[in-house]
């Protein structure tokens, strides 16, 4: 029996990779010398396609593949699939949401409590003998304090009960209000930098919410706010972020994402005010099993039944 032919664009988790291939006649395309020429060649025999949020999905990649007819993606974010082309083609995007909803939210805690409470620039102080010269300076009380969560979809809303067990009260900007959420909603991300002690920035990536933290918004956040993101790089308009950090405009920052990955700008890396994680947010053992299924899931319920499992919304 011919097994369904299906694209692989870019690595993806060894497991997954072995799942995939032992239920599809799996093919990657960056193990072809001209994957340009591969695909002119082969594209037409490919009905599925898999890559993750950071590979992305071009529109030119789609072109290329006339018989595509599903697309599944290892990640939560997909601003880097060409969205439009692909439902204009009639073809089908599976995504991973929900399943690293917990893990996200728990990195941006871990996050906020760090650049407050300076634990990892305390670490470094201690491990650099300083503490017998000097004891570490006062820092900033996380519990009680303010949280504008700019994004609250499935994982601010997360963040938002983490949040509540340290007594914070919360506020938030989505591009419209959600009417069943307990939360005040602030109607401009200007407003609600202006009053929160916490900026946590946790929407979707793309052009329409490009460098939307931009200078101004830090400004706003003020000389005794944090921002915390993890969400995406393009979110925040890195060189303000970098001028605002260094010039006091804001307290400090926690990043788990950055504009362009994994090359951190060497200001950032200098300052002490900002603490820099590795785009680990969803990086635990538990999660990416739990998004390599849910990836495999997708593609073997279009299969069976014409449709993916968890598919990207048709408005995006």
């Amino acid at each position: 029996m011919n097994k369904t032919k299906l694209l692989m664009n870019g690595r993806l988790l060894p497991q997954l990779e072995a799942a995939l291939s032992a239920e599809f006649d799996l093919c990657a395309l960056w193990q072809q010398a001209s994957p340009d020429d591969f695909l002119t060649q082969h594209g037409h025999a490919f009905s599925a396609l898999v890559s993750s949020a950071k590979t992305g999905v071009s529109k030119a990649l789609i072109q290329a593949l006339p018989a595509l007819k599903v697309i599944s993606i290892f990640g939560v974010g997909y601003d880097a699939v060409d969205v439009a082309t692909a439902h204009q083609h009639g073809i089908q995007i599976g995504y991973t949401p929900e399943v690293l909803n917990d893990c996200v939210a728990d990195t941006a805690m871990g996050l906020l409590i760090d650049v407050a409470r300076q634990f990892s620039a305390s670490d470094r102080h201690v491990r650099a003998g300083r503490w017998l010269k000097s004891p570490f300076p006062l820092t900033t009380r996380v519990s009680g304090k303010r949280l504008g969560i700019f994004g609250l979809g499935r994982i601010g809303q997360t963040i938002a009960r983490r949040a509540s067990g340290f007594d914070m009260e919360i506020r938030y900007h989505n591009r419209r209000q959600n009417l069943d959420l307990p939360y005040t909603y602030e109607p401009t991300l200007a407003s609600l930098a202006e009053w929160c002690d916490f900026l946590m920035v946790a929407s979707s990536g793309g052009a329409e919410t490009k460098h939307l933290i931009s200078s101004d918004i830090l400004r706003k956040l003020g000389p005794k706010g944090f921002l915390i993101n993890i969400a995406r790089g393009s979110v925040i308009n890195e060189q303000a972020l970098i001028e605002a950090l260094e010039q006091g405009v804001i307290a400090g920052a926690g990043l788990d994402v950055y504009a362009d990955e994994p090359n951190v700008p060497e200001r950032l890396l200098r300052l002490d005010n900002a603490v820099l994680l590795p785009h680990l947010a969803s990086a635990t053992q538990e999660t990416r099993q739990a998004m390599a299924d849910l990836v495999f899931q997708n593609l073997a319920a279009y299969f069976k039944t014409g449709r993916v499992k968890v598919a990207v919304p048709m408005t995006s």
